[in-house]
């Protein structure tokens, strides 16, 4: 962060965490990009975290890119619901 990088890389930075501590890294996380005027680039499976802290999430299934928009977006994109939670999952959620 000395060295006032223009793209920060964060690769699974709430693995490990509980609920208390992954929100004391959002909160972070956040803080970091309005005050540095930094872009992230976020690698993550804790969705809250994703959904919280994205302006625009590229969601990948098996390596293949399966959708990319806005976290409202990709909230309601049947190809995500059905990768991350299973086939049926819409009718239920």
């Amino acid at each position: 962060m000395a060295a006032k990088p223009k793209v920060l890389l964060l690769d699974e930075p709430a693995a490990g965490m509980n609920p208390k501590e992954t929100k004391k890294l959002t909160d972070l996380i956040h803080d970091i990009r309005t005050s540095l005027d930094i872009t992230i680039i976020l690698i993550e499976h804790d969705m809250k975290l994703v959904m919280e802290i994205s302006d625009y999430i590229y969601v990948l299934d098996h390596g293949e890119r399966i959708a990319s928009g806005r976290p409202e977006e990709i909230r309601n994109d049947s190809r995500v619901i059905e990768a991350y939670l299973g086939k049926g999952a819409e009718a239920h959620g």
